[in-house]
Formats: structure tokens, C-alpha cells, sequence
């Protein structure tokens, strides 16, 4: 299986009408450097808004995934991301122009359409190796009746299990597909989007795809397909596993595991893509705290002024090379001074310490930018305080500040800690640097 990255290798496009609001839109895919993920670019009134291809920018929509930077979006971009999934294409940058809505050219309702676009472009590979988010807990969502289950499996692909159940004449579809195995292209594809009759009546209604005949879409009444014809026995069950492999791309990374899915649409998927991510950053974090110390508590004191008993941080596991984040350690133990009163019969660490611990490792992460050598950060404010976990004597609490904005007299950094894979405490901290007075 190959290993390492790809992305295409010149530029290539098609236009036509979005699914849903037949806006005439161009969607270009052109090739992007190792490392930079799935990154859409929405063109529009002379503006242009950078989206990545990233869960954590999906804006809720009925019926397709949406991505959302500021005022400008991408909509329906699920049957371009399964297509740049299922064609193992790591790096790309996906421009859209035209219409008023960003909604991607529709074609006939499958991945088909996007896949053709890049197999004319060409995939080539990269220097660097793929980086795949690998399954190695259960996790299991359920919303509505619908439920996915991601589970170890292999590592060397995603083994998907979609189980479909529909009025007749669909009925129970079962289909199974081993992404980065077997052909996407001709299996997966050209499974279309459907709608049955009454959907489709409803959507009418609401001025959504007036411009679409059943010729053009997949309409199901109870005796069959309008017009039309499936192109496989178990097209819908295929076109949901489609839908599926798009959503979970929206991790930025290929996963490797089984994926077993019951009912699954949009949202569902967002979810099982957020936990999986979660459940990935918790891995990275355990495997932190086996390496050697970016900081020890010496150099720790040499930048931070405070002592006991204030001092809370015992050791900075990382600071990324571009000084963007930072993980550190505060070894909880019932000898910490503020147990004897908080609480003596149900000791748990104050909250305003976990937050006072996090505004430290900040502090530490903003000293290590040049311009802020020898300043000290002053707490200017703190906002977004949330407390999701009690802390008590034994833990190991898991620090983490990611750098928001750092300017040369101020920063801002978005705070998290964890005890192993709970969330524990968040907070958004801003501070002001000034000059530290000689000791």
C-alpha cells in the first residue's frame, strides 16, 4: 500500500449547477504542498475566504455538510471530499467561484463527477509519508435512531459497514467497503444522491431543486425509481457509505480501522469525525508524557517568578516548533497545600488553580518567542471559563495552550486541560507582557 502523501498534478475544473440551489457555480482542484490538508477557497465579489477542510469549521445544514469561514461558505462538499478520500489525495486546494451561496457544481448527484475531474488532472505522490488517524479505542455515537461504531481493525485501510433500511421498494441494504482497497472509483462513485417522491415534493415547496427532473436526480415513488434507474441494486446504501467516507475526510487525515454505521447522515458523521479526533489528541497527549521534558521544573523557574506554593507547572512536555502550542504536566498529590481546606473530607483541586496552572504554561509558551524574551505575562482577562471535571489528589493533570493571537505587548491563547481523556477544564486567557523586574 503506499505511504506516502499525494496530491494532483496540475490544475483541472468543471462548472454547473448546485444540488440544491441550481446557482451555476466553477469548482477548480489544484495541487497543494505535503502537509497542508484538503484547503477550499471560496471566491466570491472580489473576496476570498481560506476554508479548511476541517470538522471544526461544519455549519449546520439540513441534508449536506457546509463550511464556514467568517461570512463566505462552501456548501455540499461532501461528494468532492469522499472523491479526494477515495482517491487517496492528501493535498489539495479546491477553489469555487460563482453563485451566490458557494454550493459546489452538483453534476448528477454522485462522487463520479469529482472523481473523473482528478483522474484528469492526475494523482501524484509526495515526499512525505501519510500520517493516518488510526482507531484504537470503541467509540460509538447515536443520534435519532442512527448509530455509528468505529472500532480497531486494520491499519493499513478503513473497513466500512453500512447498514441501510428504507420503505420499499428499497428496503435493507447491507454494504461493505475496504477504503484504500478497493476500487472507489467504479464500487462507491457513481452511487447517486436520492430523494423519495414525497422528499422531493417538499423540497419543491421549500424552492429547493426546481431546476432538477427525475431524469436528473434519483426520485424513488413505491414502485421505483422516476424516469430513472439504479445503477446498482444497492445504489442507496452505496451513495449513504459515500456520504460517510466524505464526512469522516473532515478529520484532515485518512483513518485506518472499521467503521460499522446503522441509519448515519450528516450530523451523525460529524460527530463520530469529532470524537475520533478527540480520541486521537488524547493518544498524542498519553504519548507526551513518556518523553523527555521540553522544560524541567529548573528551567521552568528560570522564566516563570512564581514559587511555592504557586507554582504549577512541573514540567512543559512540548513546545511546537512555530511556538503555537504547548503541553505541560501538574502532578496532583494530597500533600498540595490548598487540600487542607478545599476540601478536607472531599479533596478537589480548586478550579481557579487548574485555571491559574493553564495561565502558566501560557505564559511559558508566550516566552518563547523572541520579542517576548525577558517580559512577563500579567492575566489581563479570562473569558469562556468552563470547569467540565473534578480533579482530585492521584491525577495527572494535562495541560495545553494553543497561541490565538501574540502581539509584541500583548497574547491571547485558548486553554485546555485533561486528566487522561477527559476534558477536565477550558478557558480562553489574554495577558499582558511587560518588563520583568530585576531580581
Amino acid at each position: 500500500m503506499n505511504n506516502r502523501q499525494r496530491t494532483i498534478s496540475r490544475e483541472a475544473s468543471f462548472t454547473g449547477p448546485g444540488l440544491f440551489s441550481g446557482e451555476p457555480t466553477t469548482l477548480t482542484v489544484a495541487p497543494a504542498n505535503e502537509g497542508t490538508g484538503i484547503t477550499f477557497v471560496r471566491e466570491q465579489d472580489g473576496k476570498a475566504a481560506v476554508i479548511p477542510a476541517l470538522v471544526q469549521n461544519v455549519m449546520n445544514r439540513p441534508r449536506r455538510t457546509c463550511l464556514k469561514n467568517g461570512t463566505l461558505f462552501v456548501e455540499t462538499v461532501e461528494h468532492c471530499m469522499a472523491a479526494l478520500s477515495g482517491l487517496g489525495v492528501d493535498n489539495a486546494v479546491v477553489r469555487v467561484s460563482g453563485g451566490q451561496i458557494g454550493e459546489l457544481p452538483g453534476g448528477d448527484g454522485s462522487s463520479k463527477p469529482f472523481v473523473d475531474t482528478i483522474l484528469e488532472a492526475g494523482v501524484v505522490d509526495q515526499e512525505a509519508e501519510i500520517e493516518p488517524l488510526i482507531i484504537r479505542k470503541p467509540v460509538q455515537v447515536s443520534l435519532d435512531g442512527a448509530t455509528i461504531a468505529a472500532l480497531p481493525g486494520p491499519t493499513d485501510c478503513l473497513e466500512i459497514l453500512y447498514d441501510f433500511e428504507a420503505p420499499a421498494p428499497v428496503g435493507r441494504q447491507l454494504v461493505s467497503f475496504r477504503l484504500g482497497d478497493e476500487d472507489f472509483a467504479k464500487m462507491i462513485a457513481p452511487a447517486r444522491t436520492f430523494v423519495f417522491e414525497q422528499e422531493a415534493k417538499e423540497l419543491r415547496a421549500r424552492g429547493l431543486g426546481k431546476h432538477l427532473t427525475p431524469k436528473e436526480l434519483l426520485v424513488i415513488s413505491p414502485e421505483g425509481p422516476i424516469d430513472n434507474v439504479f445503477r446498482f441494486p444497492d445504489e442507496c446504501g452505496r451513495h449513504k457509505l459515500l456520504d460517510l467516507i466524505g464526512d469522516l475526510y473532515l478529520t484532515g487525515r485518512p483513518i485506518r480501522g472499521r467503521i460499522v454505521a446503522c441509519k448515519s447522515g450528516h450530523k451523525l458523521n460529524h460527530i463520530m469525525a469529532r470524537r475520533l479526533l478527540e480520541q486521537e489528541e488524547s493518544h498524542q497527549r498519553q504519548n507526551l508524557v513518556h518523553r523527555d521534558a521540553e522544560m524541567d521544573i529548573r528551567r521552568i523557574q528560570r522564566i516563570l517568578p512564581h514559587r511555592y506554593p504557586m507554582l504549577l507547572v512541573d514540567r512543559v512536555l512540548e513546545i511546537t516548533k512555530n511556538g503555537e502550542k504547548a503541553v505541560g504536566i501538574k502532578n496532583v498529590t494530597f500533600n498540595d497545600i490548598f487540600f487542607q481546606g478545599h476540601y478536607p473530607g472531599t479533596p478537589i483541586m480548586p478550579g481557579v488553580l487548574i485555571v491559574e496552572a493553564m495561565a502558566q504554561l501560557g505564559g511559558l509558551l508566550l516566552s518563547r518567542k523572541l520579542e517576548h524574551t525577558g517580559k512577563l505575562a500579567i492575566l489581563l482577562s479570562m473569558d469562556k471559563v468552563k470547569m467540565r471535571h473534578p480533579v482530585v489528589p492521584g491525577d495527572q493533570l494535562i495541560l495545553e495552550a494553543v497561541a490565538v493571537r501574540v502581539k509584541s505587548r500583548t497574547g491571547h491563547v485558548r486553554c485546555k486541560s485533561f486528566v487522561n481523556d477527559k476534558l477536565a477544564c477550558e478557558a480562553d486567557i489574554k495577558f499582558m507582557l511587560v518588563d520583568a523586574e530585576p531580581v
